[in-house]
């Protein structure tokens, strides 16, 4: 039960309006018509609402997925699309069944920062040639098709649908600031429409006419021969509906307190959408980050918000359609305009850029590929990038450090004493520098295990080595391999090498490769400092006895 469904109708109407020349013009796109776009909308956003995993998602057609999908109308027809919207929706359910979504969790805050940033530049040039009042130019690349805009308004600039623009921009955000309960969108659009009816604006092209009603649902698009030719297209579906849905509920939750999303919950949810949706005739579907937004900063609550969003454009479908088809495109650009500029959290990127290098250089990189490129592959960027860093800072954090075989600060070595060694000028007697230690730590993996063991490889001059390991954290094969490579070498040059501290959870590794098998030849493992020293000094008793 929503704690204010006040203010939840009034997002949801927020939404509607915004949504509705949205999921026009996506229909449009995809090639299956305007009729597509508000059948998406209004079946998939409903259902997504009731069975997704956030309280605040609004889904229903994207740009992001009709790029994905103009290819498959050209070389399958609108046939294709919807079977692969029933199979990407399946494939959906068993991402939520098999629990992939929790995997959003590792996605980095600077790759989710950018990205925000990054849809929050795309939304804004995205609505250039509906604030400028011209037609929108040809071009798949949202930069490229605002620059022509812009130089095509240089041409013959008509300010009457710029000023509507940027008034109901302005309206929005000083009210805003002023008064935060009042939905101040809806207020500019109805005062914007007014305008352009009462004095008769040229220059406020309208929506235009809307498609009435929505198809019976059917399966007879679904051709069972053609499914394994579309099950490629399908998982690349899945996946965009997947990554920009999970990422569109992370932004959400960010944009709020005290709300958080089920992340399987959505998967399931969003499979169930895209299920439905293709019986009438809907494209797939997916979480929309821009009418989440206006659905956030309107004062959602709940999901009656995305619900009332759905039920009025089916209301506008069914009824009010010539009403409807007079709001100024402009004003609806503005309203966009407005939330892509609260979409920008300037405060949390000036501390993610701060914090530290490599968070900046990923945050730069993802806003930059999601701007130019597209969002799967601006995420895939940021994703690749960071874990690059990360294992960089993580290899670094390796070390093997010479330390004194008699050093009593570790936890696992006995004070000198219990040797029963003396001071002579300021050395330990006994073993006369024979006897090495080095201390391995942190991870022993393939990013930085050969340039950690490398200084081991070329001791000269000693008898014996005792390799202390019970401060490394991980081990893998590369870093096992690496251990062992250094061990054959000191033994190559009469070097005894002897372990400790080896951990229960790094033996696998290094028993895989024979690495372990080699320190144990002989009686060359030990389980505490204390004891390697203790071998050591027999084997260099044996020797000596040996020599006599």
């Amino acid at each position: 039960m929503t704690r204010a469904p006040r203010r939840d109708l009034l997002a949801g109407l927020t939404v509607a309006i915004v949504a509705l020349p949205l999921a026009l013009g996506f229909g449009v796109a995809s090639g299956l018509g305007a009729e597509a776009g508000l059948a998406t909308a209004v079946v998939a956003g409903a259902l997504a609402a009731v069975f997704g995993g956030s309280n605040l998602q609004v889904s229903g057609p994207t740009g992001a997925m009709t790029v994905v999908l103009v290819p498959i109308v050209a070389e399958y027809g609108p046939g294709g699309v919807l079977t692969v919207g029933l199979m990407a929706g399946g494939l959906l359910i068993v991402l939520a069944l098999l629990r992939a979504g929790r995997s959003m969790r590792y996605v980095p805050a600077p790759v989710v920062e950018g990205f925000t940033f990054g849809i929050a530049c795309v939304i804004a040039l995205q609505q250039i040639p509906n604030a400028l009042g011209v037609a929108a130019p040809e071009g798949d690349k949202v930069l490229v098709v605002a620059w022509r805009a812009v130089e095509e308004f240089t041409l013959a600039p008509d300010w009457t649908a710029l000023a509507i623009a940027v008034g109901v921009a302005g309206l929005m955000l000083a009210g805003a600031r002023l008064r935060p309960g009042v939905p101040f969108s809806v207020v500019a659009v109805v005062a914007a429409t007014l305008a352009a009816q009462v004095f008769h604006l040229d220059g406020a092209t309208p929506i235009g006419a809307l498609p009435a009603g929505l198809p019976a649902p059917s399966l007879g698009f679904l051709d069972l021969s053609a499914v394994g030719s579309l099950l490629a297209p399908a998982v690349a579906v899945a996946a965009l509906a997947a990554l920009e849905s999970l990422l569109s509920a992370t932004v959400a939750d960010g944009m709020t307190t005290g709300q958080k999303h089920d992340p399987d919950r959505e998967l399931f949810g969003q499979g169930i959408a895209n299920l439905a949706a293709p019986l009438f005739g809907g494209v797939p579907a997916t979480a929309a980050i821009a009418r989440t937004a206006v659905n956030v900063r309107t004062g959602a609550g709940s999901r009656l918000a995305a619900l009332t969003h759905a039920g009025v454009l089916a209301v506008i479908v069914f009824a009010a359609a010539p009403l409807v088809s007079r709001i100024p495109l402009a004003a609806l650009a503005g309203v966009l305009l407005a939330t892509a500029v609260r979409m920008v959290e300037v405060g949390a990127l000036r501390a993610m850029a701060r914090a530290t290098r490599s968070d900046a250089v990923v945050l730069v990189l993802t806003a930059v590929a999601t701007l130019v490129l597209d969002l799967v592959l601006a995420v895939v960027i940021g994703l690749a990038v960071a874990g690059a860093l990360a294992l960089r800072a993580v290899a670094a954090e390796a070390r093997v450090d010479r330390v004194d075989p008699y050093d009593d600060s570790a936890p696992d070595l006995p004070a000198p004493e219990t040797y029963g060694e003396t001071y002579r000028g300021g050395e330990r007697a006994g073993e006369g520098g024979q006897v090495v230690a080095y201390r391995v730590e942190g991870p022993l993996f393939f990013a930085g295990a050969h340039r950690s063991l490398l200084e081991l490889g070329e001791l000269s001059g000693v008898r014996v080595v005792i390799l202390r390991m019970c401060r490394v954290t991980a081990v893998d094969a590369t870093g096992a391999l690496a251990l062992k490579d250094t061990v054959h070498r000191l033994n190559g040059r009469g070097i005894v090498v002897l372990a400790s501290g080896i951990r229960p959870g790094q033996r696998r590794a290094l028993e895989s490769v024979g690495a372990l098998e080699l320190l144990r030849r002989e009686g060359r493992e030990y389980a505490t400092a204390s004891e390697a020293f203790g071998g050591a000094r027999e084997r260099l008793a044996a020797a000596g006895e040996a020599a006599r």
